[in-house]
């Protein structure tokens, strides 16, 4: 079985800091080329969903439509994440 592409990318932000990392809306991440310019913080929320997606897997926090959301877990900043399968 082949891995799947996986995007990371920021939605939105709840939290009334800015971010520490530097992320801003719209930033996208390649999990297999890009992910060591996402948060530390947020790739260690990010990880176990994404394991489960790139092999056939749904999270129990998926959306109906296909959508995959994670939170930083920075309370003070509180990026919003989607996740897709590509």
């Amino acid at each position: 079985m082949s891995k799947k592409k996986i995007m990371i990318k920021l939605v939105e932000r709840r939290g009334e800091t800015p971010c520490h990392h530097g992320h801003k809306i719209g930033d996208e991440f390649d999990f297999d080329t890009a992910r060591g310019q996402l948060c530390p913080m947020a790739m260690h929320v990010a990880f176990p969903y994404i394991d489960i997606l790139r092999y056939g897997g749904t999270p129990p926090c998926s959306k109906k439509d296909g959508r995959m959301l994670f939170c930083c877990p920075d309370c003070d900043v509180m990026n919003i994440f989607e996740i897709t399968v590509r």
